[in-house]
């Protein structure tokens, strides 16, 4: 004797079957921008060809393309104060942490120099040709203010041979004018 599967619950046989869409009340309009899918084939089909977007021209791009490649340009800057104040937090001893901020704070320019035709080969169009090279210069300023910002933190933590004790390897010894002895 076969047992027939139990009945599916209920809200399966929900799911599998959505609730009628109620009449639409006559006294409220439609909001601004919908229309209704109850109405005519042809008024949809209609408003739908009315809402059809013409393509954007090549001025239209290119000013889009020079807008966005300012942001990629300007984005150096936006990481300045966050790396800033993670390095007046991190010290001017040598530790682990400051050693690796300070190594953050180079590569992250270095690389960003190092692949600067990459970043704007999206923008490059024959229309933005002569801008883009504004906005490279300014992306390759904002880089080197980065990496002056790790410079700073170098100095800050005693790095840099920036006083005259740190080149005492190549000076050389002066040579007294005259000698003194002492008495006994």
């Amino acid at each position: 004797m076969s047992e027939l599967p139990p009945p599916p619950p209920q809200w399966v046989l929900n799911l599998n079957s959505p609730p009628q869409a109620k009449p639409k009340s006559a006294g409220i309009p439609d909001p601004p921008g919908y229309s209704s899918s109850s109405g005519n084939r042809k008024q949809v089909s209609s408003s739908k060809n009315a809402t059809v977007r013409a393509p954007p021209t090549t001025e239209e791009t290119d000013t889009l393309k020079i807008k966005k490649a300012w942001e990629v340009a300007l984005a150096p800057v936006k990481q300045l104060p966050m790396t800033a104040i993670m390095m007046y937090m991190s010290g001017n001893s040598l530790q682990i942490f400051s050693i690796m901020m300070v190594g953050m704070a180079f590569k992250n320019p270095l690389m960003g120099l190092m692949a600067t035709n990459q970043a704007f080969e999206r923008f490059e169009s024959e229309g933005t040709r002569s801008t883009l090279l504004t906005v490279k210069a300014v992306y390759v300023a904002m880089q080197l203010l980065a990496l002056a910002l790790g410079v700073w933190k170098v100095n800050g933590m005693g790095l840099l041979p920036t006083t005259r004790s740190d080149w005492l390897a190549w000076e050389t010894a002066r040579e007294p004018l005259e000698r003194a002895i002492p008495a006994f």
